[in-house]
Protein backbone atom coordinates (compact mmCIF):
# COMPACT_ATOMS: atom_id res chain seq x y z
CA UNK A 1 0.00 0.00 0.00
CA UNK A 2 1.15 3.55 -0.72
CA UNK A 3 2.65 5.53 2.15
CA UNK A 4 2.11 9.13 3.20
CA UNK A 5 4.64 11.17 1.24
CA UNK A 6 7.84 12.00 3.16
CA UNK A 7 6.73 10.22 6.35
CA UNK A 8 9.59 7.72 6.20
CA UNK A 9 12.00 10.51 5.23
CA UNK A 10 10.93 12.59 8.25
CA UNK A 11 11.34 9.59 10.59
CA UNK A 12 14.84 8.87 9.25
CA UNK A 13 15.88 12.52 9.71
CA UNK A 14 14.57 12.58 13.30
CA UNK A 15 16.37 9.31 14.13
CA UNK A 16 19.58 10.83 12.74
CA UNK A 17 19.05 13.88 14.97
CA UNK A 18 18.53 11.64 18.01
CA UNK A 19 21.70 9.63 17.31
CA UNK A 20 23.84 12.71 16.72
CA UNK A 21 22.34 14.48 19.77
CA UNK A 22 21.12 17.48 17.77
CA UNK A 23 18.83 20.03 19.39
CA UNK A 24 15.23 19.10 18.57
CA UNK A 25 12.41 21.64 18.95
CA UNK A 26 8.74 20.62 18.79
CA UNK A 27 6.39 23.42 17.78
CA UNK A 28 2.62 22.98 17.73
CA UNK A 29 -0.61 24.87 17.37
CA UNK A 30 -2.08 25.56 20.80
CA UNK A 31 -5.35 23.65 20.36
CA UNK A 32 -6.13 20.03 21.28
CA UNK A 33 -4.86 18.70 17.95
CA UNK A 34 -1.56 20.60 18.05
CA UNK A 35 -0.90 19.71 21.69
CA UNK A 36 -1.71 16.01 21.18
CA UNK A 37 0.53 15.88 18.08
CA UNK A 38 3.47 17.34 19.99
CA UNK A 39 3.03 15.00 22.99
CA UNK A 40 2.90 11.90 20.73
CA UNK A 41 6.09 13.00 18.91
CA UNK A 42 7.86 13.97 22.15
CA UNK A 43 7.14 10.66 23.87
CA UNK A 44 8.16 8.68 20.76
CA UNK A 45 11.46 10.59 20.52
CA UNK A 46 12.16 10.21 24.25
CA UNK A 47 11.51 6.48 24.02
CA UNK A 48 14.34 6.33 21.48
CA UNK A 49 16.65 8.14 23.92
CA UNK A 50 16.26 11.56 22.30
CA UNK A 51 16.01 14.81 24.23
CA UNK A 52 13.78 17.72 23.33
CA UNK A 53 15.51 21.09 23.67
CA UNK A 54 12.22 23.04 23.68
CA UNK A 55 8.48 22.60 23.23
CA UNK A 56 6.67 25.74 22.04
CA UNK A 57 3.05 26.74 21.46
CA UNK A 58 2.39 30.27 20.16
CA UNK A 59 0.05 32.42 22.24
CA UNK A 60 -2.75 33.10 19.77
CA UNK A 61 -3.95 36.32 21.40
CA UNK A 62 -0.63 38.14 21.05
CA UNK A 63 1.40 36.11 18.53
CA UNK A 64 -1.22 34.72 16.19
CA UNK A 65 -1.44 31.28 14.61
CA UNK A 66 1.38 29.14 13.21
CA UNK A 67 5.10 29.85 13.21
CA UNK A 68 5.67 33.40 14.40
CA UNK A 69 8.65 35.74 14.34
CA UNK A 70 8.24 36.19 18.12
CA UNK A 71 8.60 32.44 18.57
CA UNK A 72 11.65 32.20 16.30
CA UNK A 73 13.39 35.00 18.20
CA UNK A 74 12.74 33.14 21.46
CA UNK A 75 13.92 29.80 20.01
CA UNK A 76 17.07 31.04 18.26
CA UNK A 77 19.12 30.42 21.44
CA UNK A 78 18.77 26.69 20.56
CA UNK A 79 20.04 27.14 16.99
CA UNK A 80 21.32 25.15 15.15
CA UNK A 81 18.38 22.79 15.68
CA UNK A 82 15.85 20.56 13.98
CA UNK A 83 12.52 22.42 14.25
CA UNK A 84 9.47 20.18 13.75
CA UNK A 85 6.06 21.84 13.44
CA UNK A 86 2.74 20.09 14.06
CA UNK A 87 -0.70 21.30 12.98
CA UNK A 88 0.80 24.46 11.46
CA UNK A 89 3.55 25.58 9.10
CA UNK A 90 2.09 24.76 5.69
CA UNK A 91 1.29 28.44 5.01
CA UNK A 92 4.23 29.98 6.92
CA UNK A 93 6.35 30.76 3.84
CA UNK A 94 8.22 33.83 5.15
CA UNK A 95 8.62 32.48 8.69
CA UNK A 96 10.20 29.23 7.44
CA UNK A 97 12.61 31.26 5.29
CA UNK A 98 13.50 33.26 8.41
CA UNK A 99 13.89 30.07 10.47
CA UNK A 100 16.38 28.72 7.91
CA UNK A 101 18.39 31.96 8.09
CA UNK A 102 18.51 31.52 11.88
CA UNK A 103 20.06 28.06 11.50
CA UNK A 104 16.98 25.87 11.90
CA UNK A 105 16.25 22.90 9.68
CA UNK A 106 12.46 22.67 9.42
CA UNK A 107 10.17 19.65 9.13
CA UNK A 108 6.48 20.51 8.67
CA UNK A 109 3.85 17.97 9.77
CA UNK A 110 0.50 19.53 8.90
CA UNK A 111 -2.95 18.56 7.63
CA UNK A 112 -4.26 21.92 6.43
CA UNK A 113 -5.04 22.83 2.83
CA UNK A 114 -2.05 23.49 0.58
CA UNK A 115 -2.06 27.02 -0.83
CA UNK A 116 -0.47 27.75 -4.23
CA UNK A 117 2.97 26.48 -3.18
CA UNK A 118 4.78 24.60 -0.41
CA UNK A 119 6.98 26.34 2.16
CA UNK A 120 10.73 25.81 1.68
CA UNK A 121 11.02 23.40 4.59
CA UNK A 122 13.51 20.54 4.48
CA UNK A 123 10.67 17.99 4.64
CA UNK A 124 6.90 18.49 4.34
CA UNK A 125 4.47 15.83 5.54
CA UNK A 126 0.92 16.73 4.47
CA UNK A 127 -1.26 14.16 2.66
CA UNK A 128 -2.82 16.99 0.63
CA UNK A 129 0.43 17.87 -1.17
CA UNK A 130 0.97 16.92 -4.82
CA UNK A 131 2.47 13.51 -5.33
CA UNK A 132 1.05 12.03 -2.12
CA UNK A 133 -0.40 8.67 -3.13
CA UNK A 134 -1.84 7.68 0.25
CA UNK A 135 -5.58 7.17 -0.38
CA UNK A 136 -6.86 8.93 2.76
CA UNK A 137 -6.24 12.68 3.05
CA UNK A 138 -8.23 13.89 6.04
CA UNK A 139 -6.16 13.08 9.11
CA UNK A 140 -5.98 15.35 12.11
CA UNK A 141 -2.38 16.43 12.77
CA UNK A 142 -2.34 14.00 15.73
CA UNK A 143 -3.22 11.18 13.32
CA UNK A 144 -0.16 12.10 11.26
CA UNK A 145 1.94 12.35 14.43
CA UNK A 146 0.80 8.84 15.38
CA UNK A 147 1.78 7.55 11.93
CA UNK A 148 5.17 9.26 12.35
CA UNK A 149 5.59 7.66 15.80
CA UNK A 150 4.91 4.24 14.25
CA UNK A 151 7.67 4.87 11.69
CA UNK A 152 10.07 6.19 14.35
CA UNK A 153 9.60 3.36 16.82
CA UNK A 154 8.98 0.41 14.49
CA UNK A 155 9.15 -2.76 16.59
CA UNK A 156 9.88 -0.65 19.69
CA UNK A 157 6.27 0.62 19.65
CA UNK A 158 4.95 -1.30 22.68
CA UNK A 159 1.25 -2.00 23.16
CA UNK A 160 1.22 0.41 26.10
CA UNK A 161 2.71 3.27 24.04
CA UNK A 162 0.38 2.56 21.14
CA UNK A 163 -2.62 2.81 23.49
CA UNK A 164 -1.30 6.07 24.95
CA UNK A 165 -0.83 7.60 21.51
CA UNK A 166 -4.18 6.42 20.12
CA UNK A 167 -6.10 7.91 23.07
CA UNK A 168 -4.65 11.33 22.22
CA UNK A 169 -5.03 10.88 18.45
CA UNK A 170 -8.70 9.88 18.88
CA UNK A 171 -9.51 12.91 21.07
CA UNK A 172 -7.68 15.26 18.68
CA UNK A 173 -9.45 13.82 15.60
CA UNK A 174 -12.85 14.32 17.24
CA UNK A 175 -11.85 17.78 18.53
CA UNK A 176 -10.77 18.92 15.06
CA UNK A 177 -14.03 17.58 13.56
CA UNK A 178 -12.22 15.53 10.94
CA UNK A 179 -14.10 13.07 8.73
CA UNK A 180 -14.80 9.92 10.75
CA UNK A 181 -14.03 7.44 7.99
CA UNK A 182 -11.18 5.18 6.85
CA UNK A 183 -8.05 5.68 9.01
CA UNK A 184 -9.78 8.22 11.26
CA UNK A 185 -12.61 5.80 12.05
CA UNK A 186 -10.06 3.19 13.17
CA UNK A 187 -8.10 5.76 15.24
CA UNK A 188 -11.27 6.95 17.01
CA UNK A 189 -12.74 3.51 17.68
CA UNK A 190 -9.50 2.08 19.04
CA UNK A 191 -8.52 5.25 20.91
CA UNK A 192 -11.88 5.59 22.70
CA UNK A 193 -11.71 1.92 23.69
CA UNK A 194 -8.33 2.55 25.36
CA UNK A 195 -9.51 5.81 26.93
CA UNK A 196 -11.79 3.87 29.29
CA UNK A 197 -8.71 2.27 30.92
CA UNK A 198 -6.23 5.10 30.40
CA UNK A 199 -3.10 5.29 32.56
CA UNK A 200 -2.33 8.90 31.56
CA UNK A 201 -2.93 10.96 34.75
CA UNK A 202 -4.14 13.97 32.74
CA UNK A 203 -6.97 11.88 31.26
CA UNK A 204 -7.55 9.53 34.21
CA UNK A 205 -8.55 12.44 36.46
CA UNK A 206 -11.46 13.34 34.16
CA UNK A 207 -12.83 9.80 34.27
CA UNK A 208 -12.96 10.02 38.06
CA UNK A 209 -14.80 13.38 38.23
CA UNK A 210 -18.46 12.97 39.28
CA UNK A 211 -19.75 15.39 36.60
CA UNK A 212 -18.00 13.40 33.85
CA UNK A 213 -18.40 9.91 35.32
CA UNK A 214 -22.17 10.30 34.99
CA UNK A 215 -21.95 10.42 31.17
CA UNK A 216 -23.49 7.32 29.61
CA UNK A 217 -21.02 6.70 26.76
CA UNK A 218 -17.28 6.96 26.19
CA UNK A 219 -18.05 9.29 23.29
CA UNK A 220 -19.86 11.70 25.65
CA UNK A 221 -16.97 11.48 28.12
CA UNK A 222 -14.56 12.27 25.27
CA UNK A 223 -16.61 15.35 24.29
CA UNK A 224 -16.53 16.62 27.89
CA UNK A 225 -12.75 16.11 28.05
CA UNK A 226 -12.27 17.84 24.68
CA UNK A 227 -14.38 20.86 25.60
CA UNK A 228 -12.23 21.30 28.73
CA UNK A 229 -8.86 20.66 27.08
CA UNK A 230 -9.60 23.05 24.22
CA UNK A 231 -9.28 25.96 26.66
CA UNK A 232 -6.20 27.77 25.32
CA UNK A 233 -4.46 28.98 28.48
CA UNK A 234 -0.82 29.97 27.79
CA UNK A 235 1.91 29.28 30.35
CA UNK A 236 5.52 30.27 29.54
CA UNK A 237 5.39 29.31 25.83
CA UNK A 238 3.52 26.12 26.75
CA UNK A 239 -0.14 25.84 27.78
CA UNK A 240 -2.18 24.18 30.49
CA UNK A 241 -3.54 21.46 28.17
CA UNK A 242 0.01 20.36 27.35
CA UNK A 243 1.11 20.56 31.01
CA UNK A 244 -1.94 18.56 32.13
CA UNK A 245 -1.61 15.81 29.50
CA UNK A 246 2.14 15.56 30.13
CA UNK A 247 1.88 15.50 33.94
CA UNK A 248 3.14 12.30 35.62
CA UNK A 249 1.37 13.21 38.90
CA UNK A 250 -2.31 12.42 39.51
CA UNK A 251 -2.49 15.03 42.28
CA UNK A 252 -1.05 17.76 40.05
CA UNK A 253 -3.26 16.69 37.13
CA UNK A 254 -6.38 16.79 39.32
CA UNK A 255 -5.68 20.35 40.41
CA UNK A 256 -5.03 21.51 36.80
CA UNK A 257 -8.12 19.71 35.45
CA UNK A 258 -10.35 21.31 38.09
CA UNK A 259 -9.02 24.77 37.23
CA UNK A 260 -9.64 24.12 33.52
CA UNK A 261 -13.21 22.96 34.18
CA UNK A 262 -13.93 26.24 35.97
CA UNK A 263 -12.41 28.20 33.07
CA UNK A 264 -14.48 26.14 30.62
CA UNK A 265 -17.73 27.19 32.32
CA UNK A 266 -16.61 30.83 32.26
CA UNK A 267 -15.61 30.51 28.58
CA UNK A 268 -19.01 29.05 27.68
CA UNK A 269 -20.73 32.04 29.30
CA UNK A 270 -18.50 34.50 27.41
CA UNK A 271 -19.04 32.71 24.08
CA UNK A 272 -22.81 32.86 24.66
CA UNK A 273 -22.53 36.59 25.37
CA UNK A 274 -20.52 37.31 22.18
CA UNK A 275 -22.89 35.13 20.12
CA UNK A 276 -25.84 37.16 21.40
CA UNK A 277 -24.10 40.42 20.39
CA UNK A 278 -23.51 39.05 16.87
CA UNK A 279 -27.14 37.84 16.66
CA UNK A 280 -28.38 41.28 17.65
CA UNK A 281 -26.27 42.91 14.90
CA UNK A 282 -27.47 40.38 12.32
CA UNK A 283 -31.11 41.11 13.11
CA UNK A 284 -30.47 44.66 11.88
CA UNK A 285 -29.02 43.56 8.50
CA UNK A 286 -30.51 40.15 7.70
CA UNK A 287 -30.01 40.42 3.93
CA UNK A 288 -26.18 40.38 3.99
CA UNK A 289 -24.87 37.30 2.08
CA UNK A 290 -22.08 36.75 4.62
CA UNK A 291 -21.65 37.29 8.35
CA UNK A 292 -18.69 39.64 8.86
CA UNK A 293 -18.57 40.98 12.42
CA UNK A 294 -15.73 42.40 14.47
CA UNK A 295 -14.93 43.89 17.88
CA UNK A 296 -11.92 45.04 19.86
CA UNK A 297 -13.40 43.22 22.89
CA UNK A 298 -13.52 39.66 21.55
CA UNK A 299 -10.66 37.31 22.55
CA UNK A 300 -9.07 35.40 19.65
CA UNK A 301 -9.54 32.12 21.56
CA UNK A 302 -13.35 32.44 21.40
CA UNK A 303 -13.74 33.38 17.72
CA UNK A 304 -13.96 29.84 16.31
CA UNK A 305 -16.66 28.75 18.77
CA UNK A 306 -18.77 31.85 18.06
CA UNK A 307 -18.32 31.47 14.28
CA UNK A 308 -19.38 27.79 14.47
CA UNK A 309 -22.60 28.65 16.30
CA UNK A 310 -23.51 31.53 13.98
CA UNK A 311 -22.71 29.57 10.81
CA UNK A 312 -24.73 26.54 11.96
CA UNK A 313 -27.78 28.72 12.66
CA UNK A 314 -27.69 31.09 9.68
CA UNK A 315 -26.04 28.83 7.07
CA UNK A 316 -23.94 31.71 5.74
CA UNK A 317 -20.16 32.10 5.38
CA UNK A 318 -19.18 33.47 8.79
CA UNK A 319 -16.19 35.70 9.60
CA UNK A 320 -15.81 36.62 13.29
CA UNK A 321 -12.94 39.04 13.94
CA UNK A 322 -10.90 40.26 16.90
CA UNK A 323 -9.64 43.72 16.03
CA UNK A 324 -6.40 44.98 17.57
CA UNK A 325 -4.68 48.34 17.14
CA UNK A 326 -3.38 47.91 13.57
CA UNK A 327 -4.17 44.28 12.70
CA UNK A 328 -7.05 41.86 13.16
CA UNK A 329 -7.38 38.10 13.40
CA UNK A 330 -10.44 36.19 12.29
CA UNK A 331 -12.05 32.77 12.44
CA UNK A 332 -14.03 31.50 9.45
CA UNK A 333 -16.74 28.85 9.28
CA UNK A 334 -18.53 27.73 6.12
CA UNK A 335 -21.84 25.97 5.44
CA UNK A 336 -21.53 22.55 3.80
CA UNK A 337 -20.41 22.72 0.18
CA UNK A 338 -18.45 25.98 0.49
CA UNK A 339 -14.66 26.22 0.85
CA UNK A 340 -13.23 28.86 3.20
CA UNK A 341 -9.66 28.48 1.95
CA UNK A 342 -10.62 28.67 -1.75
CA UNK A 343 -12.73 31.78 -1.13
CA UNK A 344 -10.00 33.56 0.85
CA UNK A 345 -7.43 32.60 -1.79
CA UNK A 346 -9.36 34.82 -4.25
CA UNK A 347 -8.97 37.76 -1.84
CA UNK A 348 -5.51 36.89 -0.50
CA UNK A 349 -3.95 40.18 -1.67
CA UNK A 350 -5.75 41.82 1.29
CA UNK A 351 -4.50 39.27 3.85
CA UNK A 352 -1.29 38.92 5.87
CA UNK A 353 -1.79 35.17 6.36
CA UNK A 354 -4.61 32.64 6.01
CA UNK A 355 -5.17 28.90 5.98
CA UNK A 356 -7.12 25.97 7.35
CA UNK A 357 -9.73 23.56 6.00
CA UNK A 358 -12.70 24.09 3.64
CA UNK A 359 -15.27 24.27 6.50
CA UNK A 360 -13.07 26.01 9.09
CA UNK A 361 -10.17 28.42 8.64
CA UNK A 362 -8.53 31.58 9.94
CA UNK A 363 -6.73 34.70 8.78
CA UNK A 364 -4.77 37.81 9.80
CA UNK A 365 -5.28 41.17 8.13
CA UNK A 366 -4.32 44.84 8.44
CA UNK A 367 -7.31 46.85 9.71
CA UNK A 368 -7.17 49.19 6.71
CA UNK A 369 -8.04 46.22 4.45
CA UNK A 370 -11.03 44.86 6.39
CA UNK A 371 -13.79 46.50 4.33
CA UNK A 372 -12.02 45.76 1.02
CA UNK A 373 -11.67 42.14 2.11
CA UNK A 374 -15.37 41.94 2.93
CA UNK A 375 -16.36 43.38 -0.47
CA UNK A 376 -14.02 40.96 -2.22
CA UNK A 377 -15.51 37.98 -0.36
CA UNK A 378 -19.07 38.96 -1.30
CA UNK A 379 -18.04 39.49 -4.93
CA UNK A 380 -16.34 36.07 -5.14
CA UNK A 381 -18.80 34.04 -3.09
Amino acid sequence: MAEIKNLKKAAKRIIRAIKSKENIILYGDSDMDGVSSVIIAKEAIENLGGKIAQVYFPERENEGYGITETALNFLKKHSPALLITFDCGISNFEEIDLAKKMGFEVIVVDHHEILDKLPKASIVVDPKQKGDKYPFKFFAAAGLSFKLAQKLLGKKLTDSLKRNFLELAALATIADMMAEEADNKAIIEEGLLYLEQTFRPGLRVFLEMPEIKEEVSTRKIAQEIISTLNIVDPKDHLNTTYLLLSSPSVKEAKSMAQALLEKRDKKRAEIKEITEVVEDRLSKSPAEPIVFERSTQWPVAFLGAVASRICAKHQKPTFIISQKETESRGAVRMPQGLDAVALMKKCSNYLLTFGGHPPAAGFAIKNENLEKFKECLIKNL
